[in-house]
């Protein structure tokens, strides 16, 4: 049943986030339909096993949507979000999603499934009446613990390892690329973000090829 309905889930975020990316932006991409599968993974991960079929297609709707909107949405029209150096998306596509999960759980979770593996009784989710919207309340707060925790825990590592090496590189750097300051760009394009640095690159002002030694193997084109 885990194994089916995070499946089930992914193929349904990505599929959502696709068809938004076509709605909205009028072409899908590949970028956004990993994202899409990924959002589906993370939000089923807390319900996979607890969960009805028809329920892991619901948690891929709404995990294919939610980040979706957060993402595409939000994140362009929020100064603060665009402040935040999240390459990735990870706060989308985990914090978001695996919140979402965490409370649809609470909402969908079967009592027959929870019985199974869970080991405080009469556990189930809020669809199913009774005690079940107790369960959404705990997974609200189990999910503002992890938060604060998070929060916490995560500032003091990035303090520590800050005293170290810095957390992150000067502007000059990030307009060249991090992985050309390591010297592992794969291809050295002009314009591409890299600047041109003739201790590195020699004092060549013409389109011919030169005999200079290429750096690293994947540069040899």
């Amino acid at each position: 049943m885990a194994v089916l309905n995070t499946n089930i889930c992914a193929a349904t975020s990505l599929l959502v986030w696709t068809w938004l990316d076509v709605i909205f932006f009028k072409k899908p991409s590949v970028i956004g339909a990993v994202q899409g599968m990924i959002t589906g993974l993370v939000s089923i991960t807390p319900g996979a096993g607890l969960v009805q079929g028809w329920a892991a297609i619901v948690f891929g709707i709404l995990s294919g949507s939610v980040p979706w909107f957060t993402m595409m949405i939000v994140h362009k029209r929020w100064s603060l979000l665009q402040h935040i150096d999240d390459t990735l998306g990870v706060f989308h596509t985990h914090a978001i999603a695996g919140f979402l999960g965490g409370v649809l759980t609470g909402l969908f979770a079967e009592p027959q499934l929870c019985a199974m593996f869970l080991p405080v009784v009469n556990s189930k989710g809020g669809v199913y009446g009774g005690s079940g919207g107790i369960q959404i309340l705990k997974q609200l707060a189990g999910g503002a613990f992890i938060i604060g925790w998070n929060l916490v825990v995560t500032s003091i590592i990035c303090v520590a390892i800050n005293l170290i090496v810095p957390l992150r590189m000067t502007e000059e750097q990030l307009m060249i690329g991090d992985d050309a300051v390591h010297g592992e760009e794969a291809y050295a394009l002009w314009g591409d973000g890299e600047k041109y640095d003739s201790t590195r690159h020699g004092q060549y002002t013409d389109d011919t090829s030169h005999n200079k030694a290429s750096i690293g193997a994947t540069q040899v084109v």
